[in-house]
């Protein structure tokens, strides 16, 4: 039996991200939303509105068609202002990470337009769990400032974002859950751990191995990512270890994809196995529930493996990984500031030899997890039912 229908707006999601960490938000969120329409009686009805990805559809159009936001949406905003207020409530997510100054003015327009669209034309926004700022521009931080004052509440992944949503938007109705893509669903693997030769999942980023190769550096890493890397390969060979080299985005420049970094490493390192190239973010974490320890620079990743119970190593390049990590009290993150490569690779490969340790932390995080994620799953029963009542 299906109960009211409520259709809900999902604005910065995408059906089809080549960085399927972006993805898993999608799905993850989906999931919870679900759960807490099923509790109220409720069948959501939604739509996926964002930019136009290239990439096959893991989220099919009967479950949620797609609106694409592009340049013509915002210099015309008319269409963008019907698809938005079509809705009964907006949940932006963001991106994950894209509501900042940092990545230039025309991606802020993107995602500050669309959240001015909702609320003048009177629908109900909520900024569903994500990171917050940096912003340290002008008319940027006043224009962020007055879009998270006007939603019905930002709901924040971590501590930092609490504190920029704070300076921002003292008047906000703010509260911290964390990353809705722990809930996403999967096909648990985890009966095929613990064989004789230890599986090993390393993601090496598309983005951080092209910044170490030719020398740009953006993200002030100081240990070098390309030899961390080389480093774990040989120290988990010397460890008779089986190591798997997958990716998690995908599709994008050279300086972007993890599926050329994969490649470049399965050339060098012939006895490693390339792992195919996945259909979606389920199809990873599935995959990366079958492991036996997981290393990555992508938030997703880690994110994916450990709830999907695989001890992982982060490679904590941004604010975002420590943010997120310490929130739910999980301690294994590699530190790329303030210590050598040589440091690093010694670390992660500590961290192998003491997998059940993580395992161990990774399980009492999880129970951290759901008691954040409850304060989100709150925040959206009280506003479906006020739009339902």
């Amino acid at each position: 039996m299906t109960g009211k229908d409520i259709k809900i707006g999902l604005l910065w999601h995408s059906a089809s991200a080549g960085n399927l960490g972006v993805g898993a938000l999608t799905l993850g969120n989906m999931a919870i939303v679900r759960g807490v329409c099923a509790e109220l009686g409720l069948t959501p009805r939604f739509t996926i509105i964002g930019m136009r990805d290239g990439m096959d559809r893991y989220v099919p159009p009967e479950e949620a068609p797609q609106f694409v936001v592009d340049t013509r949406a915002v210099v015309d905003p008319r269409r963008a202002f019907r698809t938005l207020n079509a809705q009964d409530v907006v949940l932006d997510i963001g991106s994950g990470d894209s509501f900042t100054d940092i990545y230039g003015a025309k991606r802020f327009a993107f995602l500050w337009s669309t959240k001015m669209l909702t609320i003048l034309g009177g629908t109900p926004l909520l900024l569903s769990p994500q990171t917050i700022g940096p912003f340290s521009r002008q008319p940027q931080s006043m224009l962020a400032g007055w879009a998270m004052t006007h939603a019905e509440a930002v709901i924040t992944r971590d501590e930092p974002s609490v504190e920029a949503t704070a300076k921002l938007a003292p008047k906000a109705r703010c509260a911290m859950a964390t990353d809705v893509a722990f809930a996403m669903p999967f096909q648990d693997r985890g009966a095929e751990r613990g064989g004789e030769t230890p599986r090993v999942g390393l993601n090496v980023s598309g983005l951080l191995l092209h910044e170490a190769t030719v020398g740009t550096n953006r993200f002030g890493l100081e240990v070098d990512y390309a030899a961390l890397n080389h480093g774990l390969m040989e120290g988990f060979r010397a460890k008779g270890v089986q190591v798997c080299l997958f990716t998690h985005a995908r599709g994008f420049s050279a300086d972007d994809d993890d599926g050329r970094a994969a490649d470049q490493f399965a050339e060098r390192y012939p006895w490693a196995e390339r792992v195919p190239d996945f259909a979606g973010p389920m199809e990873v974490k599935s995959f990366l529930s079958s492991l036996d320890f997981v290393v990555s620079a992508r938030m997703h990743a880690c994110i994916g493996a450990l709830s999907s119970g695989t001890p992982v190593a982060p490679i904590a390049y941004s604010r975002k990984f420590r943010g997120l990590f310490d929130l739910i009290g999980y301690p294994w993150r590699i530190e790329v500031r303030g210590r050598s490569t040589e440091a690093a690779v010694a670390y992660v490969l500590d961290a192998f030899d003491r997998r059940a340790e993580l395992a161990a932390d990774g399980e009492a995080a999880m129970q951290k997890v759901d008691s954040y994620l409850e304060v989100y799953r709150e925040a959206l029963r009280a506003l479906f039912r006020k739009v339902t009542a």
